[in-house]
């Protein structure tokens, strides 16, 4: 005869059936889209500042033009956000070491700033020498603006993001770099087979290391894992599983066909939007179901091992 337990399963409930944490400000498509335009801008000047230096112009034209682009588009989105223009402007009053989003504005109006004087030196011929030293420091701030984003989500008490703050740094650099292959593809789809390489070789990196992180995500948080998996945030990051790997399988074959590049072109980039949304998402259900606010509290207080 076996014993029946005598504790009932745990039941997680709030007072009166409201939301433990408040949930996040931060609305659609405002910040999903401002996600993914940063990324795009900083990966894009990081792979035009490459192709600048190993002497392909049409890609490294490409990726200022983009990072420029991006970054503009991202910064409207921002501001979108935040509501008015000037509350953009009043966080650029006071840098903040400690704050993710202090840091976050200073870089983005930096990296915006330098991108934007690469290609406008690149287009018109004026001042090339700063044009290019532009380029190459936007080189430098575009890895920080496309993975500083998951560092500010990671800073907040949102259980899914807080939770994975180990690996959204490296899935928005994977899908950044995806993304940054995609803008190279289209740009140099009418090229010669030898200029496309590097696109492509970029776009099938990023779409491995987003594969293997979003993977590693959704298994290793625990239950604050399902929130990856199911409702909204499911479906964008089940669309992005299918998505990703069918881009970086045509990015193979766009070194020897143009229909190739810009079919992966298409499906990296849906694929990268998808992740944007599905992470979104994913904090936002996870604040208003109370089981992952608390397993989330018990998992942070019991004692690790050494």
């Amino acid at each position: 005869m076996t014993e029946q337990p005598q504790v009932p399963e745990a039941d997680f409930r709030s007072y009166y059936g409201r939301p433990i944490l408040k949930p996040p400000r931060w609305r659609e498509p405002e910040l999903p889209a401002y996600l993914y335009l940063g990324g795009l801008s900083g990966a894009s000047a990081a792979m035009g500042a490459v192709a600048a230096a190993t002497g392909r112009r049409p890609l490294a034209r490409a990726g200022r033009l983009v990072g420029a682009g991006a970054g503009m588009s991202g910064t409207a989105f921002l501001i979108a956000e935040l509501g008015r223009p000037e509350r953009f402007l009043n966080m650029l009053r006071v840098a903040k070491p400690t704050s993710p989003m202090s840091m976050g504005a200073w870089l983005l109006a930096a990296h915006s700033g330098l991108a934007s004087a690469a290609v406008g030196s690149d287009i018109t011929g004026l001042v090339p020498r700063l044009g290019a030293l532009a380029g190459a420091v936007s080189g430098v701030t575009g890895p920080l603006l496309a993975t500083y984003t998951g560092v500010l989500l990671a800073d907040t008490a949102v259980p899914a993001w807080h939770e994975a703050q180990r690996h959204l740094p490296f899935l928005f650099a994977g899908s950044a770099m995806a993304s940054a292959g995609a803008a190279g593809l289209v740009a140099t789809a009418l090229r010669s087979r030898e200029e496309r390489v590097p696109a492509a070789r970029l776009a099938v990196m990023g779409a491995a290391i987003e594969l293997a992180v979003t993977a590693d995500l959704e298994r290793g948080l625990g239950l604050t894992g399902e929130t990856y998996r199911q409702g909204g945030a499911g479906q964008m990051m089940r669309a992005a599983r299918w998505l990703t790997p069918a881009g970086g399988l045509a990015a193979l074959a766009a070194p020897r066909s143009r229909v190739a590049a810009v079919a992966a072109a298409g499906l990296l980039t849906a694929g990268a939007v998808a992740t944007r949304f599905g992470v979104f998402r994913a904090g936002h259900a996870s604040v208003a179901d109370p089981k992952y606010v608390i397993a989330s509290q018990r998992d942070g207080a019991a004692p690790r091992p050494r």
